[in-house]
């Protein structure tokens, strides 16, 4: 079995939404729990469309920002970005990269637990 399978097994189980991009924005997978969650926006036919224009200009400018700093260094690699009260969940971007460190994507992942205690975007 390819180890791509591994790694695809591991996100369609995660029963938290999981949503991946490339560099351009696009999101080129969503997990199972991302298509039920964003079902009213589109569910699976997500896929393909620019994250982006799921956001309003202010995240836009945010997300932007986050890939920049994942740029940067190959220690940039997850940063907490919101805390949603009423399903007591974080969100993060998380970066993907390449063996040699270089950054290819990120995805964003969702964490229902207890508050974060970081600071939002503590670059």
């Amino acid at each position: 079995m390819e180890l791509v399978q591994y790694f695809k097994g591991i996100i369609d189980e995660d029963r938290c939404a999981v949503v991946i991009c490339n560099l351009s924005h696009e999101i080129i997978y969503m997990n199972p729990a991302a298509s039920v969650r964003y079902e009213k926006q589109g569910g699976q036919a997500l896929v393909g469309q620019s994250l982006l224009d799921c956001h309003n200009p202010q995240s836009v400018e945010m997300i932007k920002k986050v890939v920049l700093w994942f740029g940067e260094s190959a220690d940039h690699n997850r940063i907490y970005t919101f805390y949603n009260e009423k399903e007591n969940k974080d969100v993060y971007m998380v970066a993907l990269r390449e063996a040699d460190g270089t950054l290819i994507g990120y995805y964003e992942k969702h964490e229902y637990r207890n508050k974060e205690t970081a600071e939002k975007y503590n670059f």
